[in-house]
């Protein structure tokens, strides 16, 4: 069985080019002998060495005469004992893990699976490139409070009329000044990209005629999937160049929980097959059975300095190389634990914000696994910001009507100080969001109340049942006016909802004009028209309406702001609240526990710079009374009757206009 104890490897691992050719260093613990083979373009192996063992269970190895272009994989030699977690096969081919690009897109394929069968042919290789000149990035572009624009890159971009063809699909779109002008419309502050490196299928989709969408099943780490970066690194580059040039940060989401080897059952493609039992967590009971605390079959080691150091090279590679301004991490309490659970003092988490390539940049975890302990929200420590899913259930059950819900909203509309206001923090570290790639898009959430995953191929079993969604009278598709008209309104609240509240805010791409899945709330596998963005059918209302409540949170600090709301107790304060009925009396606890109050008031900031925002949960129209003015009020939002009233089922804000006729700055 593999040494689980090693010392981060002193040599550079993965392949550099020399003067006279290229030195490959692997890391594969436990394999007793560990060979270099070297591709041809037309897929024929030309040349293979062994390369020589070294500390650390480190191999390495120089080949003359090989250039930049070629190809190449690992076979690693050693016991095959599954019952120990032990899995060399010298007849699988081995994509290196500190690869920077590959050939071709992984293909599923039972072979990869079966121990003893020649896997070359059915295997990406490896391309040997020298890195591009490195970058030194500055600050982040994007800041806490800002709008992160969470992006499918491919089905953002396929349907898009103006990118052209070659580029639908791919980063080079995000560069198309059509792309460019829809984000900066939005003040998008980031772009959070779906994940971009290598993946391949879940075993189970092929025979389903599906295809992975999201990309949530990755390979490599440092190597981009030829399907979203033919151009491998040089094609991030240039999307962030012109993202950054428009002033959008660029964010990736990457998964260092899992890889797409799966389980036992699973494909040997990279980690399986060079030191299973060092890469992956298993059961300490039984070292043949991985665990499973991220639900897709293993779970990466990332207490071990193995995985450690391959976590870490991939993150600085993106930086150097392509300048991200930083990283989502998908079930990010993975990185923090070992056997004994989680902690938020892990060795690799603290390394992340101390390395002096990464400690600047903007660090999102997703909080919550599957494993035991695994729901985190708020026990990551600042810097990192964090994904607040009760922010998302308690918005959409204030709007869905849910009694005793008027406590809990303002709660997340003031920086959920519940969750992230211990050790005396001051400032929120919550992105709050309605809706995101995982469930349903944010128009379907007004029109199902059910999820209809059937597309998917599991008889609808796959997916959360608890959406706490609705449909307003009828389940899916309507010609009914006032149906439609009902869901439009609701689906702006969520959307004007989201922009009031304090903290970094995450929009999914789409949502802004009406983008649905048809009541798939697991669109993981749907890599067709049910994921694509139609551009062509876009609601131009509800992204003129989005479009509208982005400028007013851009512009206005009282929105924006991370701090936590307080009270105000007569002492102006920057980002003080008064929380007040509709008829301007201040809210009392009566009040905020009845169970059929439908429409409060926020009013933020300071008098003269104040902004007044109503939410109007109830069909009825409300005629509110707002504080008396420094100056006066003005109308900042769509949606306010000629006649003064705000509507039922809407989100209406008005700006304090001080003496010589200025909106405050809030």
């Amino acid at each position: 069985m593999g040494d689980t104890g090693d010392a981060l490897p002193p040599t550079r691992l993965g392949a550099c080019l020399t003067p006279s050719g290229a030195r490959f260093c692997v890391h594969a613990p436990g394999a007793e002998t560990v060979s270099v083979c070297i591709f041809d373009a037309a897929d024929t192996e030309t040349h293979r060495q062994e390369l020589s063992a070294g500390k650390d269970n480190v191999f390495s190895g120089a080949i003359d005469g090989i250039k930049p272009g070629d190809r190449y994989g690992f076979r690693a030699h050693g016991p095959w004992s599954p019952e120990t977690g032990d899995r060399f096969d010298p007849a699988k081919l081995l994509v290196d893990p500190y690869a920077i690009r590959i050939d071709r897109p992984f293909a599923f394929d039972p072979r990869l699976a079966v121990f003893g069968e020649d896997t070359a042919p059915l295997m990406p290789k490896a391309v040997l490139e020298a890195p591009l000149p490195p970058l030194n990035p500055g600050r982040p572009l994007f800041a806490p409070g800002g709008l992160v624009y969470e992006l499918p890159v491919r089905a953002f971009t396929m349907l898009h009329p103006e990118v052209p063809e070659v580029d639908r699909g791919t980063l080079r779109a995000l560069a198309h000044p059509a792309i460019l002008d829809h984000l900066t419309s939005l003040n998008v502050g980031a772009v959070e990209l779906l994940p971009i490196a290598a993946w391949i299928d879940e075993r189970h989709l092929p025979p389903l005629g599906l295809a992975n969408a999201w990309g949530y099943n990755p390979v490599t780490m440092l190597a981009l999937d030829p399907r979203l970066a033919p151009g491998g690194i040089a094609d991030l580059r240039f999307a962030a160049e012109a993202l950054h040039g428009a002033g959008i940060g660029v964010l990736l989401d990457v998964v260092y929980n899992h890889t797409g080897e799966s389980d036992n059952q699973g494909p040997s493609l990279s980690l399986h097959g060079l030191g299973n039992s060092t890469y992956y967590r298993h059961e300490r009971d039984n070292p043949g059975k991985p665990v499973n605390d991220t639900g897709c079959g293993n779970t990466l080691a990332c207490d071990r300095p193995a995985v450690q150091d391959l976590v870490l090279t991939a993150l600085r590679h993106f930086v150097v190389q392509a300048g991200v301004d930083g990283f989502r991490f998908d079930l990010a309490p993975i990185l923090g634990r070992s056997d004994e659970g989680f902690s938020a003092d892990a060795d690799l988490l603290k390394a992340i914000i101390d390395d002096p390539f990464l400690h600047d940049r903007i660090m999102i975890a997703e909080p919550w696994d599957i494993g035991p302990g695994g729901y985190q929200l708020g026990n990551f420590q600042s810097p990192w910001l964090e994904w607040n899913d009760r922010a998302r259930d308690d918005i959409r059950r204030f709007w869905r009507g849910d009694t005793g819900m008027t406590g809990a909203l303002a709660t997340r509309l003031a920086g959920s100080s519940d969750i992230f206001g211990r050790n005396r923090a001051r400032k929120t570290r919550s992105v709050n969001f309605v809706a995101a790639h995982d469930g349903f898009p944010l128009g379907d959430l007004v029109t199902y109340a059910h999820k209809h995953n059937e597309a998917n191929g599991e008889d609808n079993r796959d997916g959360h049942d608890a959406n706490h969604s609705w449909n307003n009278g009828v389940e899916g598709p309507s010609d009914d006016p006032a149906i439609r008209e009902a869901r439009n309104a609701d689906a702006k609240a969520l959307i004007a909802t989201l922009f009031a509240s304090r903290g970094t805010v995450l929009l999914t791409a789409g949502d802004e004009f009406g983008h649905s899945q048809k009541g798939n709330n697991n669109a993981y596998a749907q890599d067709n028209e049910i994921t694509w963005r139609d551009w062509s059918a876009m609601d131009r209302e509800r992204l003129d309406f989005t479009r509208t409540w982005s400028e007013l949170r851009r512009r206005s600090h009282s929105l924006s702001g991370t701090a936590f709301l307080q009270d105000a107790d007569g002492t102006e304060l920057p980002d003080q609240v008064e929380w007040m009925t509709p008829d301007g009396r201040k809210m009392t606890p009566g009040d905020w526990e009845s169970a059929i109050l439908n429409a409060f008031l926020m009013v933020l900031g300071a008098p003269g710079q104040r902004i007044a925002v109503l939410f109007n949960r109830g069909h009825e129209a409300v005629t509110p009374q707002l504080p008396a003015p420094f100056g006066q009020w003005t109308p900042a939002s769509p949606g306010l009757s000629g006649d003064g009233t705000a509507p039922g089922r809407s989100v209406i804000a008005w700006e304090e206009t001080a003496p010589g006729g200025l909106a405050g700055s809030g």
